[in-house]
């Protein structure tokens, strides 16, 4: 779906990236800002793992209710969680009310895959991944801008950043108001809608030859893409010497590459080569550039590496997204999204602490060769992905 004036597209992609742009503001900081009061790495990997095991409860359920109430009302109530967790953070005297605060976030996170779900509801199966390359874009301006704006502002205070990810938030919540059309869920007469405790309904889903192996496919890349993403501030902080600025300025930079992948580029490559192979070469690039950084002592290479593994994970997003909706039927795509969410919130509480723990007791080179495991199985599954073939949306 093009671009046009009148696209939906457009309010939300703005309402994504301020969002992202929001939550890159936090994600450099959040290491040194617990640390500070005197979190160790694993209590850091834990931080990030509380929000996730939250987020594991919220997610399924506003996929759900958004199904048959639309996914404005819900992104809303997401929005202001997300808000409210922001302004409780920064006032949080003590590591437990930092640890509160992503409590809160947690409990209403879901804006991506609400999101998500808008976007396969206004656009057709062969446009998705183009489409969700939207998201993609929005995550590497978020990269581009806001790690900076943090490292910048952290210098002065280490509130200040987050004043302003709180106030992007509340930003975002006035534009999804005022800008966001309302859409009407395909889904919305389905009656098969899973529990939000019904973990074992998922267990169907997997069963699905054409579905299954994508979904086991974006649970590897979430568990390494989560494990980089938790651990690399601690990572840089001990082999590199790295504060929040440093650490803000190579997030930025992997954000300029997203830019440039998926402004267009990756929609283009869909469509030469299809879905199937970006999601094989992602893996590729992703196992290279994780493991080459066990190997990496100076900034040049560090440099090199990260725009390697960027390049992967940012065709991995939307390729796998588009394939996972494009064979389900458009009465469940809400709650497959929710699931994918789940996933998401699965690899987010494992991964963090597993890469507290390795960076708490010095293995850095173990942290690197654990992601590039997990892309290397991800690439493994290819196979299957490939057999199950594509099953036109009903």
């Amino acid at each position: 779906m093009p671009l046009t004036r009148r696209s939906p597209l457009i309010p939300i992609f703005l309402i994504v990236a301020v969002d992202i742009l929001g939550l890159t503001i936090i994600l450099p900081l959040l290491p040194f800002y617990a640390e500070r009061m005197g979190a160790s790495a694993t209590q850091v990997g834990l931080l990030v793992s509380v929000y996730a095991l939250c987020q594991l409860v919220s997610g399924p359920l506003l996929g759900r209710l958004s199904d048959s109430t639309g996914r404005k009302p819900l992104l809303l109530l997401s929005q202001l969680g997300t808000f409210t967790g922001f302004l409780v953070l920064a006032y949080a005297p003590s590591l437990w009310v930092v640890f509160l605060s992503r409590v809160i976030d947690g409990s209403t996170a879901g804006n991506i895959s609400l999101a998500q779900a808008y976007i396969s509801d206004v656009t057709e199966p062969e446009k998705r991944t183009g489409a969700f390359a939207l998201i993609g874009i929005a995550f590497g301006l978020g990269f581009l801008i806001g790690p900076a704006i943090s490292g910048f502002l952290a210098q002065y205070s280490y509130q200040y950043p987050i004043f302003a990810a709180a106030a992007l938030s509340g930003t975002s919540i006035l534009a999804t108001a005022t800008l966001l059309p309302s859409t009407t869920p395909a889904g919305a007469s389905d009656g098969r809608k899973l529990s939000v405790l019904d973990w074992g309904s998922y267990v169907q889903f997997f069963e699905r030859s054409e579905l299954g192996p994508l979904l086991w496919q974006f649970a590897a890349f979430m568990m390494a893409f989560a494990c980089f993403i938790s651990g690399f501030a601690l990572f840089a902080e001990r082999r590199f010497s790295f504060g929040p600025e440093q650490v803000g300025y190579v997030y930025a930079y992997v954000g300029f590459l997203g830019i440039i992948l998926q402004g267009g580029l990756i929609g283009r490559l869909s469509r030469r080569f299809g879905d199937l192979p970006l999601v094989q070469w992602g893996f590729v690039l992703a196992t290279i550039g994780y493991a080459a950084l066990a190997f990496v002592f100076r900034i040049p290479a560090l440099l090199a590496v990260s725009a390697i593994s960027s390049m992967g994970t940012g065709a991995l997003r939307p390729a796998l997204t588009s394939l996972i909706t494009q064979r389900t039927k458009r009465t469940e795509q809400g709650t497959v999204l929710g699931l994918t969410q789940s996933l998401n919130s699965v690899a987010s509480i494992i991964a963090p602490a597993m890469a507290g723990m390795l960076i708490n007791v010095q293995l850095l080179s173990t942290w690197a060769f654990v992601m590039a495991g997990f892309c290397a199985a991800g690439l493994l599954l290819q196979r299957q992905a490939v057999a199950g073939g594509t099953e036109p949306p009903r």
